[in-house]
């Protein structure tokens, strides 16, 4: 009898988590052991039930997903992890592999790639979804992105980039919290990068700070 592939879902939707589920059950190679809400509770029911593998989202609350990859990797090392998220952008994923993620799929893909990411994973490979391989090795076209950034965009990417908060931004530039709670918004829109750290990165790429 073939060895059952022991899953723990991950996600903050319930109902994601029911389709999920219900879909993955259809399959005799998988079992589905447990599910969570969150990162912090996905560690608890991993240490209880210690699954193959784990699919899990990105975006959660208590404990996200990439905080939550960096603590499997350390506590539980041996478990495969295959993320599930509607971010194409490339610094999460990237972020995501460096944690030490084993696939990172978006959630438009058909169930029946689904399952293949499961498989190929547990088997010891990488998987990752046509649209986060479109998003890794897409060419660079942050030139053209930057000539959208308005000169109050700029000034608060170059304070963002040196770690200032939103509050000691507003301050140095003499406008609100919320002006730039709203510019910082507008910039990962525009650059299409969602984390502080891409921020940051693309700020020293662009020579805004040394």
């Amino acid at each position: 009898m073939t060895k059952k592939i022991r899953v723990l879902l991950v996600d903050d939707h319930m109902l994601v988590l029911d389709g999920l589920q219900a879909r993955l059950e259809l399959e005799d190679n998988i079992d589905i052991i447990a599910t969570a809400s969150n990162g912090l509770e996905a560690l608890e029911k991993a240490h209880e039930s210690n699954p193959d593998l784990i699919l899990m989202d990105v975006s959660m609350p208590v404990l996200n997903g990439l905080e939550a990859t960096k603590r499997f990797k350390a506590e539980l090392p041996s478990v495969k992890i295959l993320m599930l998220s509607m971010h194409h952008d490339k610094e999460y994923i990237l972020s995501l592999i460096q944690s030490g993620a084993n696939g990172y799929i978006l959630k438009d893909v058909s169930s029946e790639e689904l399952v293949q990411a499961i498989n190929t994973v547990y088997q010891g490979g990488t998987y990752f979804s046509s649209g986060a391989s479109d998003s890794l090795f897409s060419p660079v076209t942050e030139s053209k992105r930057y000539e959208e950034l308005t000169k109050r965009e700029v000034a608060v990417l170059k304070e963002v980039a040196i770690g200032l908060s939103n509050k000691e931004i507003a301050q140095s530039l003499s406008i609100s919290v919320r002006t730039v709670e709203t510019h910082r918004q507008n910039l990962k829109n525009k650059l299409d990068i969602h984390t502080s750290a891409g921020l940051i990165k693309y700020a020293i790429e662009h020579e805004l700070i040394d």
